[in-house]
């Protein structure tokens, strides 16, 4: 059965999309079958995919409306195969932004993905969820239907406030909605080891959480940065660069900590 997991942080800008593609990507290269749900209307991480959002037929929304199953909307990009790093995509555009208004007077409306998660898990080692940085329905959609959270987080004073808030509202979504929510770690991006601050909010945070901090350390890297203007992630665009190979690395630390879960 696929493990799910939500990559969700409250503050906006924070490496989110890059976090979860380049997850995907890099557990795609090392075997693992991944499908990559994008549930974010802005359809970042569909276009860092390799997937043009404007031509893609079904969407999450199709799917969260359930006028379409998971398998009928997942696609493959032609670049990431080329890669060696393919993974499905369950892509998002614009028309994601009215199922906000459209679900609030639904059903189940909370646990639509999940439902629509269920019927595919035998297809998928892993299911990575990309959420807006709001807590909306779409978010509260991702929260109901993972196993756990991925915290992609700068270390600096901001990012330690956000990350107080997604505490509480992932408690608030286990006693309420779902009880199997639990936050997998927190992984540091754009790191850069020079600046005295962000390594005293590393020690910060490995001083508070522990080993709920993953070891792997994403570097702030050119490579990744220019890598969507190419639509494709960091480690297909430049396998070599130091941001590609701390996330095929962050990728066997998942595996192996999902092992021990």
């Amino acid at each position: 059965m696929a493990k799910v997991f939500c990559v969700a942080n409250q503050k906006g800008g924070v490496g989110k999309t890059t976090t979860t593609v380049n997850l995907a990507a890099g557990l795609a290269k090392i075997g693992q079958r991944v499908l990559m749900v994008d549930l974010d209307p802005q359809g970042n991480a569909t276009m860092g995919s390799g997937v043009d959002k404007r031509s893609i037929e079904l969407t999450v929304y199709d799917v969260l409306l359930e006028s379409a199953t998971i398998a009928e909307a997942r696609v493959q990009s032609d670049k990431l195969k080329d890669a060696g790093c393919s993974y499905d995509v369950l892509g998002a555009n614009r028309e994601l932004a009215g199922a906000e208004v459209e679900l609030v007077e639904l059903e189940r409306r909370e646990k639509r993905l999940r439902q629509a998660i269920a019927a595919v898990a035998l297809d998928y080692d892993f299911v990575l969820i990309d959420c807006p940085p709001s807590l909306s329905m779409l978010t509260l959609n991702g929260l109901c239907s993972a196993h756990g959270v991925i915290v992609p987080m700068q270390c600096e004073y901001f990012a330690l406030e956000g990350l107080t808030d997604l505490v509480n509202t992932i408690k608030q979504v286990k006693a309420n909605l779902n009880d199997d929510l639990q936050i997998i770690g927190l992984l540091r991006v754009m790191f850069d080891p020079r600046i005295t601050l962000q390594q005293q909010v590393s020690d910060q945070l490995k001083a508070h959480f522990g080993d709920k901090v993953f070891n792997t350390v994403i570097p702030r890297n050119v490579r990744l940065a220019e890598a969507p203007s190419y639509g494709v992630p960091g480690v297909a665009f430049d396998p070599a660069s130091k941001g590609a190979q701390s996330f095929v690395a962050f990728a066997e630390e998942m595996v192996e900590r999902i092992r021990t879960m």
